[in-house]
């Protein structure tokens, strides 16, 4: 099966996790930043790591070059041209902008140089996105209104979303219920980052709680039944990441993931990067990997497909552009 022509939809990308290597070369040039010797292990993350706050550090030199509206804007055109070139032909990214005021920018300069990063890419191929503003858990609540205010503004030009992102801790979703409740009224969807590392009880409050219309991750309603009869009655897709789950250590191999047991029981699931530098992957990779330890044939592929294309944040123009793709 030829895995690199077949279309692609990947809604879990996160923009900081998915910088050229090159590119943070380039831009610490620039900067007259020192980089370490031997980069790439700095940035690409082991085949498994002791933890998911492992995972996590391979961010640190990313986000040190995304502090200018130049480079903000070049990083985000160079996601989607990545994706354009593999068959993506649509890409929801995500990323916090808290993390990107280091040196002067405003909330709303971080998101239009996104913005303006993701309309450029566009204009020159073949895909369609979507951006998604993730808050970090760990990071100060007086800050979380300013985003979703920020943000609110952009929702007529790409922005489609909040996340809820970073470290899982158990009954987190509970610290964010009028945040999100404020992000709905203003009219964006929501996804959470939830049941990546262990507690299969969070997917349960981000859906009960936050009302989230996707999960991010979410393996670990396997072991817990509430989670995952909540998750197939009320249609929640899961944003799946394979390589990234074995990486964190969320599942041992791709042999013990869950995603086909959850696809054999109608349990909405789709195929993303998560990271594409991070975890040195390709959604073509992704693809591969899923379909052929499962032994999944292109039927089930489209099925997986669809299921991205009905919960992807966009128009319905877009949604039936999407499923024209599907062969029959």
């Amino acid at each position: 099966m030829n895995y690199y022509s077949l279309p692609k939809i990947d809604l879990h990308c996160h923009i900081d996790g998915s910088v050229r290597i090159k590119t943070i070369r380039d831009l610490a040039r620039e900067e007259g930043m020192d980089l370490p010797e031997n980069l790439e292990k700095w940035l690409i993350a082991p085949d498994t790591c002791g933890s998911l706050d492992e995972y996590l550090t391979c961010f640190d030199w990313p986000n040190k070059v995304m502090q200018r509206k130049d480079a903000i804007k070049r990083i985000t055109f160079e996601v989607f041209e990545d994706a354009a070139l593999e068959n993506v032909k649509y890409l929801e990214v995500r990323f916090g902008p808290l993390l990107h005021l280091e040196k002067g920018l405003s909330i709303e300069e971080v998101i239009q140089s996104v913005v303006e990063g993701m309309e450029k890419a566009k204009s020159q191929y073949d895909i369609e996105g979507g951006i998604i503003i993730s808050i970090l858990k760990t990071m100060a609540f007086e800050q979380i209104n300013d985003v979703i205010d920020a943000a609110s503004l952009f929702l007529d030009r790409g922005v489609v979303a909040m996340d809820l992102a970073g470290s899982e801790l158990p009954g987190f979703s509970y610290n964010f219920i009028p945040y999100i409740e404020y992000a709905k009224k203003k009219g964006f969807h929501v996804t959470i980052h939830a049941g990546e590392n262990g507690c299969g009880q969070n997917v349960t409050d981000a859906i009960v709680l936050l009302h989230a219309e996707r999960i991010g991750h979410g393996i670990y309603i396997s072991n817990d039944s509430k989670a995952y009869t909540l998750t197939k009655e009320q249609k929640v897709l899961l944003e799946i990441c394979p390589t990234s789950n074995i990486q964190t250590k969320g599942v041992k191999s791709i042999e013990t993931h869950p995603i086909k047991d959850f696809y054999d029981d109608s349990i909405m699931v789709s195929i993303n990067t998560d990271n594409r530098s991070v975890s040195n992957t390709t959604m073509t990779k992704e693809i591969k990997l899923t379909m052929e330890t499962f032994q999944m044939k292109l039927e089930d592929y489209f099925r997986i497909y669809a299921y991205a294309v009905s919960k992807a944040f966009t128009t319905d123009e877009i949604k039936e552009k999407l499923l024209s793709h599907i062969q029959k």
